[in-house]
């Protein structure tokens, strides 16, 4: 097949990280992969939108993204020339053609015939974030384009909130070369783990009052986190009795998961959320609230779903501090399981079917 994605600025970010991971299983599945995406704009938004009203968008200055994420796909990595919604000119004839973000939906949606049947993947349910004009983001989903969700919740969040039903689901897996770890023991004491973000929507503030509650019952808990925020520039404090680690070199992330006995994963909202597999796929169980793709992952054998509450969190923290060493490494085999259970390639092969069958 002759496959096409449109995404936006190729940044590095779990959306473009996915798309160039289907990009590349595709190629070496035997399809045609063409990704198009924008360059950089220089000029802030007043500037550009003043511009295009005034019909000089042409002089919109910008760069040309370089990027590791696309740097396999050379010649197949498509920059346009400005920042302006794709058009016919910019994407090639094919047979699917799929937007990747709102922003490039109703570009794809508007596209001829000849750019291929239309898809959208959404990796997220992005209504919600504060900074987004949530009316133009809903009405993407009204697109005639065919959908395909990376998790439940998000299929789940459009058929309740918009009405669009019968959304596939395709989950994203996990680098199985990057994130895996031997069976090991418990350590003792029980070291806990956590992705220190404190964009409200990751509620760290009920992950840190857990684990203060969790303290108080699990004498010399141990407890370490990562991040790319500095402590202290956030919103939400980090307290002195966290081993912190600063923007990890991606290869450390396996044995710094692993070095954990269990991950806290206490979002709010999520379109899928990569640390639940990353976690399992070393080893982690974890205890997760219902968002992203916990509840397509956690089946109470590989860690548990919670309710967002913190003494609920720190009850199960407590239970597996107390756990017996087989229990323990039950959850943490199941957990493995789970994470290697499922590829890049196995979705890839999915999404191939979804495209055939549209």
């Amino acid at each position: 097949m002759r496959i096409t994605f449109v995404t936006p600025y190729a940044a590095l970010n779990g959306g473009n990280r996915v798309i160039a991971t289907y990009a590349l299983e595709l190629l070496a599945q035997g399809h045609d992969v063409q990704v198009v995406s924008a360059p950089k704009v220089r000029q802030p938004l007043k500037q550009r939108v003043k511009l295009r009203l005034l019909g000089r968008g042409d002089e919109i200055k910008s760069v040309k993204p370089v990027h590791p994420l696309f740097h396999e796909l050379g010649a197949r990595h498509r920059v346009t020339r400005t920042a302006a919604p794709v058009t016919a000119d910019d994407v090639p004839d094919a047979d699917v053609v799929v937007a990747t973000f709102w922003r490039t939906a109703p570009a794809v949606a508007a596209l001829p015939p000849a750019k291929g049947r239309k898809f959208y993947l959404l990796q997220d349910y992005e209504t919600f974030i504060d900074h987004r004009p949530g009316e133009k983001v809903a009405d993407t989903y009204d697109l005639p384009l065919s959908k395909i969700a990376v998790s439940g919740y998000i299929r789940d969040q459009l058929a309740t909130h918009h009405g669009v039903q019968g959304i596939p689901v395709i989950p994203n897996a996990v680098d199985l070369d990057q994130f895996d770890a031997p069976a090991r023991r418990r350590n003792t004491p029980l070291k806990v783990g956590f992705l220190y973000n404190t964009h409200p929507r990751k509620r760290v503030e009920l992950t840190i009052e857990a684990l203060q509650l969790a303290r108080a019952r699990v004498p010399g808990l141990q407890v370490l986190a990562f991040g790319a925020e500095r402590p202290g520039e956030g919103r939400v404090p980090l307290p002195g009795w966290v081993d912190y680690r600063l923007t990890p070199a991606q290869s450390d992330l396996a044995g710094l998961y692993a070095s954990c006995d269990l991950w806290l994963f206490t979002t709010r909202t999520e379109g899928f959320g990569l640390p639940l597999l990353e976690a399992m796929a070393c080893r982690t169980p974890v205890l997760a609230t219902r968002a992203g793709a916990a509840g397509d992952l956690i089946t109470g054998k590989n860690g548990k779903l919670m309710e967002p509450d913190a003494a609920a969190f720190a009850d199960e923290i407590a239970g597996f501090a107390a756990m017996d060493e087989a229990g323990w490494a039950a959850y943490s085999q199941a957990a493995h399981d789970t994470a290697r259970g499922y590829s890049w390639a196995d979705a890839t092969r999915r999404l191939v079917q979804i495209f055939e069958a549209s």
